[in-house]
């Protein structure tokens, strides 16, 4: 059995431990406040943007319309833009995003380039020897668009190269605090199922709404709007991405670190209980040595 000093450091060492797990969970309450806040009033905008595009991209002549749009007859290269956070303590949503992220490109039949948002994802990916072309790292606590419009340029710039004919988002969609979902998007270029319908659009439910087309007026000209908007509204997806992962970086560090003060309280009453015994053994040892002592002063005396 451990010494009461022993017993008493861990409890020192526990409670201090509780502080900060308590403080890290203030914090991610604050933040992920106005993460959300953040995310929320992106969407509308974001989801506008993809309708916009799809309705492009479902155009006949999509290939001739721009060359985001075409579909490439073969796929040699895939870049995959996976969003992790910086730091750590955030229970497993760097883990699941790296298992998502693993499942679905660990055994890929073409070569895949990863494009990482986030220190803790390339770490992960670059410990199993995967191919990061590119690095993304620090953003601000609240990014902009300007602080992740790089990440969509290089995505277009790779694209349009031919150095990939594939691009792929994956990060994590906030979905409430309790859960967050690791999704996959295809960038580029846009994807239709059986029924013209966008994969993975952003929206309420997460799932696009079957109906008629829209009809759009292109001023001044369809090229040159198209030449603007595409690749930005690409980068603006990129970006509502950041803002989800965001807030569900946010939301699970807090959940984590309100799990580990729960616990640390938890482990310290234990504590508390096991040194109150050891301190009650070691006056009861007293009190018996004291209670020996004085039979032997008496046996001798006698």
């Amino acid at each position: 059995m451990a010494s009461a000093r022993e017993v008493k450091l861990r409890i020192r060492s526990v409670k201090n431990i509780a502080q900060v797990t308590r403080a890290l969970q203030a914090v991610s309450a604050s933040r992920v406040r106005k993460a959300m806040e953040k995310m929320f009033n992106t969407r509308p905008y974001a989801t506008k943007a993809w309708q916009v595009l799809t309705h492009i991209a479902g155009q006949p002549d999509r290939a001739v319309l721009h060359p985001l749009l075409t579909e490439r007859e073969e796929v040699k290269n895939v870049i995959v833009v996976m969003l992790s956070s910086d730091r750590g303590l955030a229970g497993a949503y760097n883990t699941n995003i790296l298992r998502y992220t693993l499942d679905k490109f660990g055994d890929y039949s073409l070569p895949v380039r990863f494009i990482t948002v986030g220190r803790k994802g390339n770490e992960l990916l670059f410990r199993r020897g995967k191919d990061i072309m590119a690095e993304f790292a620090d953003l601000p606590a609240e990014p902009d668009f300007n602080d992740v419009s790089a990440i969509g340029r290089l995505a277009v710039d790779e694209f349009l190269s031919g150095k990939a004919d594939e691009v792929y988002l994956l990060y994590t969609d906030f979905v409430n605090m309790g859960r967050q979902d690791p999704t996959m998007k295809k960038l580029l270029p846009l994807e239709f199922d059986s029924e013209g319908l966008v994969q993975a659009e952003f929206g309420q439910d997460g799932s696009a709404q079957a109906g008629p087309n829209a009809s759009y007026i292109y001023e001044p000209g369809q090229e040159q709007i198209l030449d603007e908007i595409i690749p930005r509204f690409t980068a603006l997806q990129i970006y509502q991405a950041v803002l989800e992962s965001s807030a569900s970086e946010h939301a699970a560090r807090m959940v984590a670190m309100r799990s580990a003060t729960e616990n640390a309280t938890d482990l310290a009453g234990a504590l508390q209980l096991e040194y109150n015994k050891v301190r009650q053994q070691g006056i009861t040892n007293e009190m018996l040595d004291i209670a020996g002592g004085a039979e032997a002063l008496s046996q001798a005396k006698s």
